[in-house]
């Protein structure tokens, strides 16, 4: 029997996991970072300026308020999930805007991108399926902060670990003091820009 053909199991993995993408999908636009808030979720990322030019066939997919494309999709999970239980019936506090602040503090550091040009969404949902839904996101956008250029999500390694090398992200987008004592990468800028480009061509031909 094939996939096409299969009876709809509303219960599959999968599906949980669609249902908990299309509902972020459905949520508003608002600034990076939103309001406070409570709660534990996932969230989406976009970008729709012009500051950064190897950016643009991605930032025209986010024009005209439609925001087709996000540039990382993430999620922030109660402090018990992240210590490998499930945090349930945990009050999960403000996890999920102060993750939405850090990722606001990262850009505004840099040198080349301006916060202004950012906006996000985000679901509160709970824990149980905050994963799932942002393995699902991800698999559906493939956005570029999460599978190409990766490191935007870094934390300061912290005293006696800045011999690693520096990630992709801050190589391209300079500027959180933290990352200018890490080791220099291996790629240089040209190389990752380029790469960049191949990557677009790739993954947003289907948006167009």
């Amino acid at each position: 029997m094939t996939e096409f053909n299969k009876p709809y199991n509303p219960l599959d993995k999968k599906n949980l996991g669609f249902s908990v993408a299309e509902a972020l999908l459905e949520q508003p636009i608002v600034a990076l970072p939103p309001e406070p808030f409570s709660g534990a979720g996932v969230y989406a990322i976009y970008y729709f300026g012009q500051e950064f030019r190897p950016y643009t066939k991605l930032s025209e997919l986010n024009q005209n308020n439609e925001f087709k494309a996000p540039i990382y999709v993430g999620k922030a999970v109660p402090a018990g999930a992240r210590r490998g239980g499930f945090g349930l019936d945990m009050t999960p506090g403000d996890v999920l805007f102060k993750r939405l602040k850090e990722h606001a503090c990262s850009i505004k550091e840099t040198t080349n991108l301006n916060l202004n040009s950012f906006r996000c969404r985000y679901l509160i949902v709970d824990d149980i399926w905050i994963p799932l839904g942002e393995s699902l996101l991800i698999e559906m956008f493939a956005p570029v902060w999460n599978r190409f250029l990766d490191g935007f999500g870094n934390h300061d390694p912290g005293g006696g670990r800045y011999n690693q090398q520096k990630s992709l992200w801050d190589t391209i987008h300079p500027g959180r003091d933290w990352a200018n004592k890490l080791q220099p990468n291996l790629k240089s800028s040209e190389e990752i820009l380029s790469n960049l480009e191949s990557y677009f061509k790739r993954h947003l031909k289907k948006e167009k």
